[in-house]
């Protein structure tokens, strides 16, 4: 869900915006660089929060908070300049928590003897194949069926990931 958020708040908005609306690339960029400065903000908050409740619990919390987000997302982006500006607040939060955790989460799988090799080649396939694709998915999705569509892409990735979490509960020994 975090690999296909980061693609869904920065490609993919902007390919939607420069090819289904007037605004200007230019503006939406603007609004995006200040989306990363929420981000930031947000993947240092998630530190604190995991050091409280947990990692696996961020993450969980955060794939929820996902899935809730791309039920809003797309009526968000089509609301004009007010929504757009809610849906990439929103967005990005939501980026830094899920993203700033994610990693982490991949790395106590392997034994630390392969612990850097693993996270690794494991996030690079998650990029990959996981969200690499996203903003061409999202965009087709959304060409052919509407914003809503692009939503329900969003809300698979939560869902693939709470139960991947489900799925993941125990870390390998060290």
């Amino acid at each position: 869900a975090s690999f296909a958020l980061f693609h869904m708040v920065t490609v993919f908005p902007l390919s939607w915006v420069h090819l289904f609306t007037s605004e200007s690339s230019a503006s939406f960029l603007q609004l995006e660089m200040a989306g990363c400065v929420v981000a930031m903000v947000a993947i240092a908050a998630s530190g604190a929060i995991a050091d409280r409740i947990g990692r696996r619990l961020l993450l969980a919390l955060s794939a929820g908070a996902i899935a809730l987000f791309s039920i809003f997302a797309p009526m968000l982006l089509a609301a004009g300049d007010r929504g757009e500006v809610i849906f990439m607040t929103l967005g990005f939060a939501l980026l830094g928590l899920s993203f700033g955790q994610a990693a982490g989460a991949v790395t106590e799988n392997f034994r630390p003897r392969y612990r850097y090799t693993g996270a690794a080649l494991t996030s690079d396939l998650a990029w990959l194949i996981g969200a690499g694709f996203a903003p061409l998915v999202g965009l087709a999705l959304a060409s052919y069926f509407g914003l809503i569509a692009s939503g329900a892409y969003l809300f698979s990735g939560a869902v693939g990931t709470l139960v991947a979490l489900l799925l993941n509960r125990r870390p390998a020994s060290t």
